[in-house]
């Protein structure tokens, strides 16, 4: 069965193409030379065919990294990549599909919140998630922590939940975008994963290839992404919103902080219990903020609501008369899942132990390094090291303190959950290193640094 559109199909050449050597082609970009859709073309399906050797392919990739791609190469791309693979057709869905994509944070649960608020407002979720970054837990890893619950779906199996309940949480198939996972193994041993074209076409294709009309991204910049520069990070919202838009999909991108972990745990049957929270209208108040702004570009980019006020009303409205927990409930279900941990959130593991990081001296939390929380995380057995690695659901921390709060000695900056002694003194000094107090109150970031639309 195909799943291809119609509508996307590649437009045929307007002359005889003579294959390049890969040799010019990386020469050509080392210059700072603009590729064509061809070269684009032949470059994408020498990947797939693994006729460009991995040497020179690794060079390409690193002279696209340091001569970056125009506007117009970067759509080519993102579409020579969405065609490498199937392309789900989602048509016959009558409701509007958008999907949420954020670049990765620490303590980033939005999205257990967000697919089925969205899905409360209408708006159907056609949620494939990729790889995530080294030192972020996955949405899937999180969802794990509910037993029986199934991260895997055949795409008839996606398509047929999408109709049925209006949204769901996979894995990406490996069928989508085929080009992207060859390339994807090869930026990470390169070091070109922060490739702003490379990004772009990445998410862009895998994105686009699940059926979405539109999509709202979460651009995070900090010491808890893998972008540190703002500018780079606003730079890459904007390239993603004009790629979008340039291939007919709606786009709007939000550039947010990460330079501490987003809410109050990290973990994950700890972020499943804080997502549950806030679709009880409860929790953190940047989670709060962030789910209201998330949510609000979703319902308009949906065309759900018109005015800034309306998507705003039909967010909090969602969230306090518990309809998008409803609506998680049901996708929990949909996907083998236990749903009575949502229910009753104190089913969920809890680790042996639990002790605090006292605060040092007295002070203000100065900064926060969001990765080395992450870290520390990980070491304690909620990552993992290698693929198949057993993750430990009840372990991570929690109450954490974020930046401004007033700290009296000794008392807690989060606590710890942990089972295993020897790896909480391992991570100890991991989230000792994270914290940093000075006796000035200094003035919290915005959460929320730009808007690209």
């Amino acid at each position: 069965m195909s799943y291809r559109p119609t509508n996307t199909k590649r437009t045929p050449p307007q002359r005889r193409f003579v294959k390049p050597s890969f040799s010019s082609l990386i020469e050509k970009k080392r210059d700072g030379l603009e590729f064509s859709q061809e070269e684009i073309r032949y470059i994408i399906d020498s990947t797939l065919d693994g006729e460009i050797p991995q040497h020179q392919l690794a060079a390409l990739l690193m002279a696209i990294y340091f001569a970056n791609m125009s506007a117009q190469e970067s759509t080519i791309l993102t579409e020579e990549m969405m065609l490498s693979g199937e392309v789900i057709d989602l048509s016959h869905i009558a409701k509007p599909k958008i999907d949420k994509y954020s670049t990765g944070g620490v303590g980033d649960k939005t999205s257990l919140v967000l697919v089925p608020l969205a899905m409360a407002a209408g708006v159907v979720v056609p949620m494939m998630c990729g790889p995530e970054h080294d030192h972020v837990i996955s949405t899937l890893d999180k969802l794990a922590a509910i037993p029986g619950f199934r991260g895997t779906l055949s795409i008839e199996a996606f398509q047929s939940q999408l109709a049925r309940v209006g949204g769901a949480i996979v894995a990406q198939d490996k069928q989508l975008a085929p080009a992207d996972a060859k390339l994807s193994a090869l930026r990470h041993e390169t070091g070109t994963i922060p490739s702003l074209p490379l990004i772009t076409g990445s998410v862009l294709s895998r994105k686009l290839a699940e059926g979405s009309e539109g999509l709202v991204i979460d651009v995070k910049w900090g010491n808890g992404s893998f972008i540190t520069n703002l500018e780079q990070a606003k730079q890459l919202a904007r390239t993603m919103t004009r790629v979008g838009r340039s291939m007919k999909r709606r786009c709007v991108a939000l550039v947010t902080d990460m330079n501490q972990p987003l809410g109050d745990s990290v973990g994950t049957a700890l972020e499943v219990k804080e997502a549950i929270k806030l679709l009880k209208n409860e929790g953190t108040e940047d989670m709060k903020e962030l789910v209201l702004k998330l949510g609000m570009e979703i319902v308009r980019l949906a065309g759900v609501a018109g005015s800034t006020l309306s998507a705003k009303q039909t967010v909090q409205r969602h969230l306090t008369d518990g309809s998008a927990l409803a609506k998680f409930k049901d996708l929990i279900k949909a996907q083998g899942g236990d749903a009575s941990y949502i229910d009753h959130p104190e089913k969920f593991p809890a680790a042996k132990h639990i002790r605090k990081l006292p605060a040092p001296k007295r002070g203000y939390v100065h900064t926060i390094n969001a990765a080395m929380i992450a870290h520390g995380v990980h070491l304690l057995g909620a990552g993992r090291s290698a693929p198949g690695d057993k993750i430990d659901h009840s372990v991570g921390v929690s109450e954490i303190k974020k930046v401004a709060t007033q700290m009296k000695q000794g008392e807690p900056l989060m606590m710890i959950h942990y089972n295993d002694e020897a790896k909480c003194e391992q991570a100890l000094e991991h989230f000792k290193n994270a914290y940093r107090l000075a006796p000035k109150r200094p003035t919290p970031p915005p959460l929320v640094v730009e808007r690209v639309a």
